[in-house]
């Protein structure tokens, strides 16, 4: 079954078609490697419009039992370079289609090249803080997970923080 994806046409901006959410775990989706509140009711929702993708580390070893039952793909990364493996996980799908999530220097080169190939770039601070290495590699900055895939949900928020 085709998705029918998350469309913004921004003002002064190319129009884009999301049809993928790639996001990180620890730290993005939870806290102390708990799923944060709200957030596997956002995830559920956000996956009739969109392929969703976890990739982890999952440095609390938790991140299938958070996830049970959201419609996710988990992805557990296995090399010591994250970031390129995160990076490398990510273009297979077109980034220009993605939304992806993260707060870590992990997620820097993600979020970079999401954002110049033209999809949504978001850092997410979820009580964990965020590295200024993705946070300077990002489109949107945004306090809180659920703030974060609730974003996605009201597009119009996009719209405001991305129109030029």
């Amino acid at each position: 079954m085709t998705k029918a994806g998350i469309h913004l046409d921004l003002p002064g901006g190319a129009p884009i078609h999301i049809t993928t959410l790639l996001t990180d775990f620890t730290g993005t989706l939870s806290s102390g490697g708990a799923l944060s509140e709200g957030v596997r009711d956002a995830l559920c929702r956000l996956a009739e419009l969109l392929d969703i993708h976890v990739l982890t580390a999952d440095t609390f070893g938790v991140a299938r039992q958070q996830l049970a039952g959201v419609p996710a793909e988990i992805f557990f990364l296995n090399s010591d370079d994250h970031t390129a493996q995160k990076q490398h996980y990510g273009e297979r799908f077109g980034l220009k289609h993605c939304a992806v999530l993260g707060n870590g220097n992990n997620d820097s080169l993600l979020l970079e090249a999401t954002k110049q190939a033209g999809g949504i770039a978001i850092a997410v601070d979820n009580g964990e803080g965020c590295s200024t290495e993705a946070l300077l590699n990002s489109s949107i900055f945004i306090v809180g997970a659920r703030n974060a895939l609730n974003l996605l949900l009201e597009p119009k928020g996009c719209l405001a923080t991305l129109r030029r």
